[in-house]
């Protein structure tokens, strides 16, 4: 177990130093590798960490929180959590993830090609919707609020994700402790990939300096695609 547990240290350790350089990314790199590593590792103690990184992040760079994007994506975030509950119960998983990949390729060759998106209220709110439903039907609801945001200055992005992803992080950790899914073992797991997660924040401080603007941008649509692409793999070989 101890050994099974640093290896899964050190993954979430490279997930906080993407997630610190670009705003995102902790879930993507981390959450399927831990799973394999240990299924008891996800969700609670992934939900744990990554709770304690994006308070981390949002009070490193708290002055260039969008507060009013925040609460506008979380007016989305919760009924998007219902659709992804809805989701699940009606159809295969399976089906919902190729959705899911396909939409957020759309979204990027967009992005390359014409749209410009803005954190406008409306686009926030669809935003905070589709994360919701994504991260509750496949623990990736990153990529909706990033691609909004992918036109926003570095700080922004990163402390604005972090607010999200923390308020977002802990409505779910509420959620899991009320139906009886958080145990003593979950804490204990998560107290100990926590240093491995500020050591990635650490690692991302001097990272930051060279991915802004334009670097920034790709990087967001990097990752976006990234996941995409592990959603439509998921699907297509499950």
């Amino acid at each position: 177990m101890t050994t099974a547990l640093l290896v899964a240290g050190l993954i979430m350790m490279i997930g906080a130093a993407v997630q610190g350089t670009i705003g995102f990314g902790l879930n993507l790199i981390a959450g399927p590798i831990l799973a394999l590593i240990d299924p008891m590792l996800v969700p609670v103690p992934v939900l744990f960490a990554g709770t304690a990184l994006a308070a981390m992040m949002m009070v490193r760079e708290r002055g260039a929180v969008s507060w009013s994007g925040v609460g506008w994506a979380m007016l989305g975030r919760l009924p998007g959590n219902l659709l992804g509950v809805l989701a699940l119960a009606m159809l295969p998983a399976s089906g919902f993830n190729l959705v899911i990949g396909l939409s957020v390729v759309v979204c990027v060759v967009l992005s390359v090609i014409t749209w410009n998106p803005q954190p406008t209220r409306p686009a926030l709110v669809v935003a905070g919707t589709a994360s919701g439903a994504f991260g509750t039907i496949a623990s990736i609801g990153g990529p909706p609020i990033a691609l909004v945001y992918q036109n926003q200055t570095g700080p922004t992005i990163r402390s604005t994700l972090s607010a999200f992803f923390l308020l977002a992080s802990i409505s779910s950790l509420i959620t899991l402790a009320a139906t009886g899914h958080v145990e003593q073992r979950h804490l204990t797991a998560a107290a100990f990939l926590v240093p491995f997660l500020f050591a990635g924040m650490l690692i991302s401080g001097p990272l930051r300096k060279h991915v802004e603007g334009p670097r920034l941008r790709v990087g967001v649509l990097a990752v976006a695609t990234a996941s995409a692409l592990l959603l439509i793999g998921r699907s297509l070989l499950g």
